[in-house]
């Protein structure tokens, strides 16, 4: 049997990001928090922390991160049917009045969409939603490393372990100031003017705009850009005249009602399927905040 007091100090460690932060997070020293962990190395015969600044896990220790996160969610379930049960000496410890539910999401979906369902949900449930913001493209490989129970994804095969549910298309668009559009797309829009034009990305995983240029110009273009790792910022930086992006058609809206952007191309908009994928051994409460997400994506995506 796993020793969970071990477990716990091996997930407040990942968690925190160093042995001091998990001591007092739990309330003991850093020697006892390190020889807990030390200890469930040598029981499991591998390396599950890589020390340094942060603390992160090994994949065997994302998957024993994802294990006590799915144990502290079904003893808390358990605790509401059987209110008089006591939790076990040694276990995770008594379950607390809010759960960690830890979740990845996409910057956009989280931009518009996402938030108000997870308000809502947080609301009325015993959880702390901790959110991981990645691209749609890489959000389930924190799912198949054990770092979240669920996420919002690109990707239709399911992770192992995990179900799988449609949630719709997100509709992008691409856009510019008029002032950008003038510019350089005078003439139009083709290999060439893309070529030259300022693009913006969100960061090196974003490949949208390429993705939009290669089907506007059936060829790969090299996209000069500026990088901007913010939703938010990422539609001022395209209604202040720093380069062309794709937005969400949600958040892109207002600007394009009012003039502050045009889009490029018309009836030239990317669809980006989503899925959401969740641990198929996670608790009620995971299934809870399925059911809010798909009732959120149903009113907003395509």
């Amino acid at each position: 049997m796993l020793d969970y007091a071990a477990l716990s100090a091996l997930h407040a460690v990942v968690r925190e990001g160093s042995f001091e932060r998990a001591a007092r997070a739990l309330n003991v020293t850093p020697s006892a928090v390190s020889q807990r962990v030390r200890l469930l190395e040598e029981r499991v015969g591998c390396a599950l922390v890589r020390r340094g600044p942060p603390c992160t896990a090994t994949d065997a220790g994302q998957r024993l991160c994802r294990h006590v996160d799915e144990v502290r969610l079904l003893e808390h379930e358990l605790g509401g049917a059987l209110p008089a049960l006591p939790a076990a000496r040694g276990g995770p410890a008594a379950p607390p009045a809010r759960v960690r539910l830890p979740v990845a999401v996409n910057a956009d979906s989280l931009a518009t969409w996402f938030l108000p369902a997870a308000a809502r949900f947080a609301a009325g449930a015993p959880v702390l939603l901790d959110l991981a913001v990645d691209d749609q493209d890489h959000t389930a490989e924190r799912l198949r490393s054990g770092t979240v129970l669920a996420a919002v994804t690109a990707l239709a095969q399911p992770a192992p372990g995990c179900s799988v549910r449609a949630l719709g298309a997100m509709r992008y668009v691409a856009v510019a100031s008029p002032a950008v559009a003038a510019r350089h797309f005078a003439r139009g829009v083709g290999a060439r003017s893309l070529a030259e034009a300022p693009s913006l990305r969100y960061d090196a995983k974003d490949e949208l705009q390429a993705h939009w240029a290669r089907r506007a110009c059936r060829r790969p273009v090299a996209l000069p850009e500026h990088r901007v790792p913010s939703s938010q910022a990422f539609l001022e930086a395209a209604r202040l005249g720093m380069g062309w992006g794709l937005l969400p058609l949600l958040q892109a809206a207002p600007a394009l009602a009012d003039g502050s952007l045009v889009e490029l191309v018309p009836d030239s908009a990317l669809d980006v399927r989503l899925y959401w994928q969740h641990a198929r051994a996670a608790s009620g409460l995971v299934e809870e905040l399925t059911r809010a997400v798909a009732a959120a994506a149903r009113e907003a995506l395509h």
